[in-house]
């Protein structure tokens, strides 16, 4: 399939494909392996919010910020 394809597709239809991929990935007996260096962060992450020091904003605060 290519991209010219796909973007001729309703935007519902391309989400039924994007999750029927999404679920094939999921079943595969290997599963999806992540890169060291993204458990890291993932790491670094937790042990922030566990200390206190994370800070979060909304998404409506994400969003005025990025001007959409």
């Amino acid at each position: 399939m290519t991209i010219t394809e796909i973007s001729k597709m309703s935007v519902l239809e391309r989400f039924q494909i994007m999750e029927a991929l999404w679920e094939s990935l999921t079943c595969e007996p290997a599963g999806i392996k992540s890169h060291s260096w993204h458990e890291d962060i993932l790491s670094d992450r937790k042990e922030k919010i566990e200390r206190g020091d994370a800070g979060f904003i909304s998404l409506e605060e994400l969003k005025s910020k990025h001007g959409k």
